[in-house]
């Protein structure tokens, strides 16, 4: 392989990159790889095409600008000459005189300006020769540097049927050094940035020293602040060019011969752009197509390569083209024009090839393809949507690029839409999550807060509510029933052991206690839940167990006063009876939590009353029948076993059967013993 310049040509700006894969769908040696979600140039592929620069719209895609050089070049001891493609007339459309475009090139400094079109038409000549005298062998033409070096990486097999003819930029180069010698420093202008490549082959050393594209050559304009209504006209330097003006055209270098793409014959086949060059090569390396000529153009003709910042319609600019060449021809000496081509026509134009193998090897088998596939979510060719989304033609191709290490599963649209999706569900279920841990800790704080209080006002009142107590009971059995203070004094101690019990529940509610863990057995634990509680006759119970493994580890006492206040809760929601379902279900990894479910037809919760139940001392029984410590006792023992409560509610008939449900989850397996 040749040296070429260690720089990368082609580069990435990062930053600008969003991914579209736009320049992979576009790039025909498919040289770009996605790792991370981020466009990278895979250098040892790139045939500097230039159709990632060209199709980035957010100018991501960027190539190496050679100004600074160039400016070096001019202001250095040696004679320096530009070389113009003829494609300029495609560029500066806002100059309708040629002659003054070529005054500014002068002023930037330049001792000569010439046009490649005069290379071109030796090209051409030699074209016409080589398919004269080899009437067997199929050729590609090679002015085309991107084409050259496409078929160098990615079609070795057809190395050989390379035109060995160098390009109009090398031809000028070598008519120019004859004149002026070997000291002569060369500039190329034109639109194709794979041309820097093309000059840094060793075996053009010395011929062209700089390439700069139409971009960078209108960036020199305006930094010398170059203004064509204040330039003077020049003429191009000789030798002057005739019909090679139109060689920037599709078949333009047929046409600067007398040679024409014959459909009938098959003998000379044109194509350009991506598509077109890669089916061309493809078949012609399977040996599907048969020609004598295949006149390549990896643009759709250079009047519309990456170099160029004009972007007008295609056909306006091929117009602007025929017309410069049109007056380039016109005012053509004829005489002169064919001594030149005399002249130089023994130059050494000749060139060679070396194959550089870049492809990917192909040893994929069908069914690493499939798993594939399956990963995005394709199991039948129906799947195949075949969208190009992704930057490749087919799913199938898709898949091979990831098998290379090319591409990423995430680059296909409809699977990434399909996973979004999914996380958007998992999200929501995150969301919700994360919504009841905030409700829990608040009423935690909160739970928090009221105990501190709770125990305070306890131990305050429990002292003197003793003594209270204690001489109401000596006083109610010194005074006989039929007294008349005897009623007084029963009211006096039903009251005071109702105090006792608050302040009961208060310390129970606030005190620091422990868990003492061992294994119970769930049914037990239901029915000595019940055991100091009747059922009444009109409640239809029921009880369900819906578990292998029919044992826990829990505090017994303490999740029997949970249950037994639960189904009481229930009970009194039923007045006029209703159904009570006690069901345990299995719920976790393994059946690593037991879920015990309390459900009432009753009358049901409000919403406002739901948000206030867990509170100390909040109830919605009458007066004298509940002291509002039950719910909060319950919480508190839940989460000291590390489970969770919720609740889910109905007391408006129109929304459905009125009601409430309690679910009680706990883990399976806990310590022996839980400090708190």
């Amino acid at each position: 392989m040749e040296n070429r310049d260690k720089n990368q040509l082609v580069y990435t700006v990062k930053d600008r990159c969003k991914v579209c894969y736009t320049c992979v769908r576009e790039c025909p040696a498919k040289a770009i790889r996605i790792v991370n979600g981020q466009a990278e140039i895979i250098a040892a592929r790139c045939i500097a095409c230039g159709n990632c620069v060209k199709v980035c719209s957010r100018q991501a895609k960027m190539f190496s600008f050679s100004i600074d050089r160039v400016k070096k070049l001019i202001q250095g001891p040696d004679k320096v000459a530009a070389i113009v493609a003829p494609s300029i007339a495609a560029e500066f459309i806002d100059i309708s005189d040629y002659q003054i475009l070529v005054g500014m090139i002068r002023a930037l400094g330049f001792d000569y300006v010439n046009e490649v079109a005069f290379g071109a038409e030796l090209v051409a000549n030699q074209y016409k020769k080589l398919l004269q005298n080899d009437q067997k062998q199929p050729y590609i033409s090679t002015s085309c540097p991107a084409i050259v070096t496409y078929v160098e990486k990615h079609h070795p097999q057809v190395v050989k049927a390379l035109a060995p003819i160098v390009s109009p930029m090398i031809a000028t180069a070598r008519v120019l050094h004859k004149m002026h010698g070997d000291e002569l420093k060369i500039v190329f202008i034109g639109p194709c940035i794979a041309k820097k490549w093309e000059a840094s082959l060793n075996q053009f050393k010395g011929l062209v020293h700089e390439v700069i594209s139409f971009m960078e050559l209108r960036r020199m304009f305006e930094d010398k602040k170059l203004q064509h209504d204040k330039i003077k006209p020049s003429e191009f330097d000789p030798p002057l060019a005739g019909k090679g003006s139109v060689f920037p055209i599709s078949g333009g270098m047929l046409q600067t011969v007398d040679l024409e793409e014959d459909f009938i014959s098959g003998e000379i086949v044109v194509a350009e752009g991506r598509q077109d060059i890669t089916e061309v090569l493809k078949e012609f390396e399977e040996g599907y197509l048969e020609a004598k000529l295949f006149d390549l153009l990896c643009c759709n003709g250079c009047l519309n390569g990456p170099g160029m910042s004009n972007r007008s319609q295609f056909f306006f600019k091929r117009k602007n083209i025929s017309n410069f060449a049109k007056r380039q021809f016109d005012r053509l000496q004829q005489n002169q024009w064919e001594n030149d081509i005399i002249n130089y026509s023994g130059l050494k134009l000749d060139r060679y090839f070396i194959a550089d193998d870049q492809r990917f090897p192909n040893d994929y088998s069908s069914e690493d393809v499939e798993k594939v596939k399956q990963k995005l979510g394709i199991y039948t060719p129906e799947d195949e949507l075949n969208c190009t989304a992704c930057g490749y033609d087919t799913c199938h191709e898709h898949a091979i690029a990831i098998l290379k290490g090319i591409a990423e599963t995430e680059m296909c649209l409809p699977y990434t839409i399909d996973k979004l999706h999914e996380y958007i569900k998992e999200l929501d279920v995150s969301s919700k999550m994360l919504a009841s841990t905030q409700d829990a800790l608040k009423q935690s704080e909160k739970l928090a807060s009221m105990g501190q209080l709770a125990a305070g006002i306890a131990h305050e009142v429990n002292n003197p509510l003793g003594v209270v107590i204690m001489y109401a009971h000596l006083l109610l059995d010194e005074v006989e029933p039929d007294s008349p203070y005897y009623r007084d004094l029963k009211l006096i101690v039903d009251q005071a052991d109702r105090c006792k019990k608050i302040v009961g529940g208060l310390l129970n509610f606030a005190r620091k206690s422990k868990v003492n863990m061992e294994e119970v057995k769930i049914r037990s634990l239901i029915k000595n839940s019940l055991k100091a509680f009747v059922m009444p006759p009109e409640i239809d119970f029921q009880i369900e167990i819906n578990t292998e493994d029919a044992v826990i580890e829990c505090d017994h006492d303490q999740m029997v006063q949970v249950f037994s206040n639960l189904v009481k809760n229930a009970v009194d929601a039923m007045p006029n009876g209703g159904k009570l379902d006690i069901i345990v279900n299995e719920n976790g990894q393994n059946a690593s939590e037991v879920v015990f479910t309390i459900k009432d037809t009753g009358t049901g919760i409000s919403q406002d009353n739901m948000e206030r139940m867990f509170e100390p001392f909040f109830t919605t029984k009458e007066d004298g029948k509940g002291t509002g410590l039950g719910l909060p006792i319950i919480y508190g023992i839940v989460k000291m076993h590390k489970g969770n409560i919720k609740v889910e509610s109905n007391d408006n008939p129109q929304k459905g059967p009125t009601g409430t449900s309690f679910f009680v989850s706990l883990p399976r397996n806990s310590q022996k013993e839980i400090a708190v």
